[in-house]
């Protein structure tokens, strides 16, 4: 009897707790109106379920089906916490059209609920949807274009000595060959390059007498191109053909570079002994023989180094590569304005602390990722970045998404021109080696992002 009266009064105890439970989400509804009901109601039969299950238990045997049953009531409160079906991601369409007002069902919340600003949200949320073309530009340098500079270095250290050795070999090989020192060139030491420190020039200088060669324009000859130029060979009645020692190079009167070329290509193929060399240089060292350029394959254990070896003759203010573009005379040398291209470019940026060499590399990791940009080549792209520096003046750090996209409306128009003018001589066409093919194939890729630059980013920003 007791004992009933004991229950009896616990549940009259629990009764009276559940009537002030009652009261409390009454007045809570009347605070907070129509709009809360529906949230109301549920936590209001998840609390009761609670209170009913915790006073129907007749014993302490039932302990474990107490405790079951308040399991279930707290997964049925934490119904109220499930996060909503994501909502759908926004297209450029939605956002023009007008927002619709909220239901009268779902609760406005108020802002300091939720202190987080828009953009704070965004970047932890959606962070890809609130980039902005700088800073996608700006993630991709960093996360695919920019070369760690341990790797840089590296690559550069094992360039020079390759060069060294190759420089000495030359030496003991040929001495009746006047050969000046081998320099290095290319963009890996002008810190232009990008994605892999995997490419560099060997520039072997051809010492030629004053008085015995004569520099033909490119335009007086058959080709009719003013970037190449031939080398012809003068007064072979006072000094006859041997008074040289690059007369061994003479076909049909002009000093020919494919000529030195072959002899090169030979010497890499069966005189080095690479092996001896790439061991001491702790690398791996391979003559490219497929290949018609003078090219070395450098294998490292971090690094893997492509070099392009180049016999260049220097006159006055020219530099002539023994590289004839394809199909043409094999007596032609093909002037080039690299250094000139980078010294007025580094100039323009330390005038203004411009950013057209970050410019420059991000577009040559684009032309690099991108499937149909891969002939657009980084000379191509510091010629046309010039020509707009001479349109635009500001190169600050805010400017670049726009300078960005102006590369491509200009590049574009230079494509469906077919012609690209040299910035140092406009009457040199630097697109004369490309196909009608290759030239509508980028034109077509660069115009379909005129009005989505983001699209030609690969990797490190959104597409």
């Amino acid at each position: 009897m007791a004992e009933f009266i004991d229950k009896q009064g616990k549940r009259q105890d629990d009764r009276g707790l559940g009537g002030v439970i009652d009261f409390l989400l009454a007045n809570t509804r009347l605070v907070l109106g129509v709009s809360g009901a529906a949230v109301l109601a549920v936590a209001t039969l998840v609390v009761k379920r609670m209170i009913d299950r915790a006073t129907s238990s007749p014993d302490e045997d039932d302990a474990k089906a107490e405790q079951k049953s308040i399991e279930e009531s707290w997964q049925d409160l934490s119904l109220l916490k499930a996060p909503q079906k994501p909502p759908k991601k926004p297209s450029r369409e939605d956002l023009s059209e007008p927002l619709l007002p909220l239901p009268l069902t779902q609760p406005v919340q108020e802002p300091r609920e939720h202190p987080a600003s828009l953009e704070t949200l965004c970047a932890e949320s959606r962070p890809l949807l609130c980039l902005t073309l700088q800073e996608k530009l700006l993630s991709y340098y960093n996360n695919r274009a920019a070369i760690p500079e341990p790797e840089a270095a590296l690559g550069r250290q094992l360039a020079k000595d390759v060069c060294v050795e190759l420089q000495n070999f030359l030496q003991n090989k040929y001495p009746e060959l006047p050969f000046g020192g081998m320099v290095l060139s290319g963009s890996l030491l002008n810190d232009l390059q990008v994605v892999a420190a995997d490419h560099v020039d060997f520039l072997l200088p051809v010492a030629l007498e004053a008085a015995l060669w004569q520099l033909i324009p490119g335009e007086d000859t058959v080709v009719k191109n003013p970037q190449c130029w031939m080398i012809r060979r003068t007064d072979l009645d006072y000094f006859p053909r041997g008074s040289s020692p690059w007369d061994r190079f003479l076909v049909g009167g002009y000093l020919s570079s494919s000529a030195l070329g072959e002899m090169i290509h030979k010497m890499l193929e069966t005189s080095v002994n690479w092996p001896v060399i790439g061991s001491m240089l702790e690398c791996v060292i391979r003559p490219t023989v497929a290949s018609e350029d003078l090219k070395l394959e450098v294998e490292h254990c971090r690094v893997q180094l492509n070099v392009a070896l180049y016999p260049v003759v220097r006159v006055e203010d020219k530099v002539l590569l023994a590289k004839p573009p394809r199909g043409l005379v094999e007596n032609l040398w093909q002037q080039s304005f690299y250094a000139a291209e980078v010294s007025r470019l580094k100039h323009l940026d330390a005038g203004d602390s411009g950013v057209r060499q970050l410019c420059l590399k991000i577009w040559k990791a684009v032309c690099r990722d991108h499937p149909s940009l891969g002939r657009l080549t980084g000379s191509h792209l510091t010629h046309v970045l010039l020509h707009l520096s001479e349109v635009e003046r500001d190169w600050a750090e805010a400017t670049l998404a726009t300078r960005f996209q102006q590369m491509i409306e200009e590049l574009v128009g230079y494509l469906e021109r077919g012609f690209l003018p040299c910035y140092f001589d406009s009457r040199i066409n630097l697109f004369h080696e490309l196909l009608e093919e290759e030239i509508d194939e980028m034109g077509y890729a660069l115009y379909s992002a005129v009005s989505e630059p983001a699209l030609l980013l690969k990797e490190g920003a959104c597409k």
